[in-house]
């Protein structure tokens, strides 16, 4: 596995297997790693000749008051973890080699999709995602891209970027894999306290449930909503949404659509924690 801290590095080692006509996967990350991610270069592999992973951490995806400085960097149990994972090319970069000036140029997505759920928490994070995905695509230049479905609204976005800006990418979606008790993995699961950790997976069960209603025939959205919601609250987390919403664009759903996904965010003491389960 070869480890390029610079654009040039790395194109350098990739352009002569494009040449070649060997295929490209991508799977970008901020590091912090964990099974997930693995899962993604694994699947990344079954998928081309060629896996490549990026790790840096977006400052433009941060809010003012949100963890940036606090995100852990582990670059060496990362570079492990992508060797066991079948990686090759790993893009490490620093903030000055990929933003050597400040990037006043930013890749807004539809205000209809990035501006809701979690655009409407985290004024400006789908702007700082599409940017520097963006920029990561056209470094890397890859045939073929995976990320995980436990970010939803961000794989949509990606998606929607791909598809207006016409980049020649195949974005792949992969299932959210989930520890043994369905929490779902996240490196933010390593805010949680032990307490904390055993509490976590109240956040799947909610969804869980508003799946079984759904299931059943229950189209009361508004209610399956709340309760879940009000589930969450009595056992002292601050929720900020759980929303029923059509799969193909995240919008409020009619009574006959079948398509769904359920999605939600909720704080745990201070770590925030997302999930959604598709229906």
């Amino acid at each position: 596995m070869q480890i390029h801290p610079t654009i040039v590095g790395l194109r350098a080692a990739l352009d002569p297997l494009r040449a070649s006509g060997a295929r490209i996967a991508f799977v970008p990350t901020m590091g912090n790693l964990h099974e997930g991610h693995a899962s993604l270069m694994r699947q990344a592999g079954s998928l081309a000749d060629v896996v490549v992973s990026s790790v840096f951490v977006n400052r433009l995806q941060f809010g003012p008051n949100e963890d940036f400085d606090r995100y852990p960097r582990t670059m060496d149990a990362d570079c492990a973890r992508m060797r066991e994972a079948g990686v090759a090319h790993v893009f490490a970069p620093s903030e000055a080699e990929l933003y050597p000036q400040p990037q006043t140029l930013r890749v807004v997505p539809d205000p209809a999709l990035a501006d809701l759920l979690e655009g409407a928490f985290r004024p400006g994070f789908f702007t700082g995602v599409a940017t520097v995905v963006a920029k990561l695509f056209n470094i890397v230049q890859p045939q073929v891209a995976v990320f995980g479905k436990k970010d939803y609204q961000q794989l949509m976005v990606i998606r929607q970027l791909v598809q207006q800006m016409a980049l020649p990418i195949d974005i792949v979606g992969s299932e959210t894999l989930r520890a043994d008790d369905g929490l779902a993995l996240s490196s933010r699961n390593g805010y949680l306290s032990a307490q904390e950790r055993g509490r976590a997976l109240e956040l799947h069960h909610a969804l869980s449930a508003a799946r079984d209603a759904l299931r059943s025939g229950d189209r009361d959205f508004a209610r399956i909503e709340h309760d879940a919601m009000a589930f969450l609250e009595a056992r002292g987390w601050s929720p900020q949404y759980v929303a029923v919403r059509r799969q193909a664009d995240l919008q409020s759903p009619a009574a006959h659509e079948s398509s769904l996904v359920i999605l939600a965010a909720a704080l745990l003491g201070s770590t925030r924690l997302i999930d959604n389960l598709e229906v």
